[in-house]
């Protein structure tokens, strides 16, 4: 349910909007040198990570010996990412998240 609520949120998606667009990033925050080069890899990669840092974390829980979970999570951050409609996958999923959530809740015993 964590997963699915952390998908409605507005700082996922203001991080998924920075994760989205690389090039944008690069003309907007250009740094010289190796070590700008690196400055920029950091701050990108962290918006990469804060867009789906929960959904990776589902992922190590689920996919350790689980090749469905791997494939289907990483779908689904792939298709977040990619997608034209990315934003609208995450809030889908993040509702489906949610209910799949509260239905495992209700009916565990």
């Amino acid at each position: 349910m964590a997963v699915g609520l952390y998908q409605l949120t507005p700082w996922k998606h203001a991080c998924l909007r920075r994760c989205r667009g690389p090039v944008a990033f690069i003309a907007r925050h250009w740094r010289r040198g190796t070590g700008g080069a690196l400055r920029m890899g950091m701050v990108h990669g962290a918006h990469c990570t804060g867009c789906c840092w929960l959904a990776m974390g589902l992922l190590f829980y689920g996919g350790v010996m689980n090749v469905c979970w791997i494939v289907g999570l990483s779908a689904l951050m792939l298709s977040e990412k990619l997608l034209p409609a990315g934003h609208a996958v995450g809030r889908m999923s993040g509702v489906a998240f949610v209910a799949w959530g509260a239905w495992l809740l209700a009916a565990s015993p």
